[in-house]
């Protein structure tokens, strides 16, 4: 199993949170890639990158994406059957992108969201897990989720054994 990593708006594809959770996939057993798009700053330009990455895929995978790249992750994955979908603080229902509708047929998909959050509103995830029936973890914690990152490291690390069984 492949896990692709998509990164938020102002982060990079390795920063402290991606590293960590790429250490608990490559623990599993997984392969990791994070796709860098520190070269474009439009979410909707993001989802063509991954879309072009994964259009050859032949391998079963997970995605994981961080605010901007949650949405990158979530638009993506109604193109494609990934595993799984593993969202923090994703930037769902934002002014400007091309995307306010979401297909929710996708059932493995799994949100983790801080309670904190001042860049992305914590009642846009829950709007969006209500509608999908999927899991939404409301923890301690900003946007960042720096503070509370042992928190989402468990909640990752058994969503990947779920997902890699």
């Amino acid at each position: 199993m492949k896990v692709y990593f998509s990164h938020g708006k102002e982060s990079g594809p390795w920063g402290s949170k991606i590293k960590k959770l790429a250490a608990i996939a490559t623990e599993q057993g997984c392969e990791v890639e994070s796709i860098d798009y520190s070269d474009i700053l439009d979410a909707d330009l993001r989802v063509a990158r991954l879309t072009d990455i994964l259009k050859n895929e032949t391998t079963d995978y997970l995605l994981v994406g961080s605010s901007m790249g949650g949405y990158v992750s979530l638009v993506v994955s109604e193109k494609f059957k990934p595993k799984g979908v593993f969202l923090l603080a994703p930037a769902l229902y934002m002014q400007g992108y091309q995307i306010q509708e979401y297909d929710t047929k996708n059932q493995n998909i799994e949100i983790v969201h801080g309670w904190s959050d001042d860049v992305i509103p914590v009642e846009n995830s829950v709007k969006f897990a209500k509608q999908a029936d999927c899991s939404l973890h409301l923890i301690s914690g900003d946007h960042r989720l720096n503070s509370s990152i042992e928190s989402v490291e468990k909640i990752f690390r058994q969503f990947v054994i779920e997902k890699n069984i």
